[in-house]
């Protein structure tokens, strides 16, 4: 069988197979509420029909002010559970298994209202500048973290993804680019890494589920971070029960990017390889050949799909005609066959 669609298990959770698709921001929350709305069910349930086995919600607001933009899903409130438990119900109804990334954008929010970072750099002058956080305001952040978890445990999910990528507030802290603190949350690595620590924390003591990190393995900038500096703090992820890391790249700091299929592949070779623990890749993968070489060459575990699967919602069968391989399709599809 084509290792692409050999399931995968962590914490008795089993995946029937290794596509992912990647959380991406669908800014379809147009009441601004952060509710879902019918649009989000129609979506995210045509790819549990494509037979994706895994998906990822996108980036999901722990706070209010940490949206991405106004039209944002959000898990700040308990009233926005129901919508996410009826997309995790669709989902898993068609065989999906269902992940939520919870995110706190940071100086890269564009709601209205003061936005806050590690430290007072805006992102560009596109951007304001952001106000530095206080210790108290860090502790309410890990709060936030906490029982955003503790919803996406009442709303069904399989899988919990903490955003600390794409220089949104985690990925600040993490970056010495973007964190000029000089108190217990900046300077060394072991501080850059201790709100990511307290945020792991945070939600392990309410969710026993398996628990994916997505970092940005590499700054693209002088003096940024490295997906080799980065396999220090993945290692103390992992220590601390992080079961997989989803390795992307950049958006921390404005910078000129060589984009080609896979360009980040390398990056989660390394995090697997040096950390000895499990990763996602991403980043213009769209072929079942290309996925399958990244898996038989053992460069990641699985492989995440963003734009791939918003052209296209039955890649997987797009994957399996081209590999050979048999999947099982609902009935609705084969019934008139017999």
């Amino acid at each position: 069988m084509a290792k692409l669609f050999e399931p995968f298990t962590i914490r008795q959770t089993t995946f029937k197979n290794r596509i992912v698709q990647a959380p991406m921001c669908m800014y379809s929350s147009l009441q601004q509420d952060g509710k879902v709305e019918e649009w989000h069910k129609i979506h995210y349930a045509t790819r549990a029909i494509g037979q994706v086995g895994l998906i990822i919600v996108e980036a999901t607001a722990v706070h209010p002010q940490g949206r991405i933009s106004a039209e944002d899903l959000g898990i700040w409130d308990d009233e926005q559970i129901a919508g996410l438990s009826e997309v995790v119900r669709l989902m898993q109804e068609h065989g999906a298994k269902t992940g939520i990334q919870l995110a706190h954008a940071g100086r890269k929010a564009t709601v209205e209202g003061e936005i806050f970072a590690p430290s007072p750099i805006p992102f560009s002058d596109r951007y304001p500048t952001p106000k530095e956080m206080s210790i108290e305001q860090i502790q309410a952040f890990i709060s936030d973290f906490k029982k955003a978890a503790i919803r996406a445990q009442k709303a069904g999910f399989d899988v919990i993804e903490i955003h600390a990528a794409h220089g949104y507030l985690i990925n600040s802290f993490l970056s010495p680019l973007t964190n000029k603190r000089t108190d217990v949350y900046g300077g060394s690595a072991e501080n850059r890494y201790k709100i990511l620590s307290e945020v792991i924390d945070a939600v392990r003591s309410v969710w026993e589920g398996p628990l994916f990190v997505r970092i940005s393995a590499h700054d693209y900038a002088e003096n940024g971070m490295t997906a080799e500096q980065y396999v220090e703090m993945v290692k103390w992820m992992k220590a601390q029960t992080v079961d997989l890391i989803d390795v992307s790249s950049g958006g921390v700091v404005l910078a000129d990017i060589d984009v080609f299929p896979g360009y980040q592949v390398p990056f989660a070779e390394i995090i697997k390889k040096e950390a000895n623990i499990e990763t996602g890749t991403v980043g213009l993968i769209t072929t079942g050949q290309q996925a399958e070489e990244i898996l038989k060459n053992n460069r990641a575990d699985l492989v995440f799909l963003g734009r791939e699967l918003l052209r296209n919602p039955y890649f997987a069968y797009t994957a399996a005609k081209e590999l050979n391989a048999e999947i099982v399709a609902p009935k609705q599809y084969t019934r008139g066959w017999l």
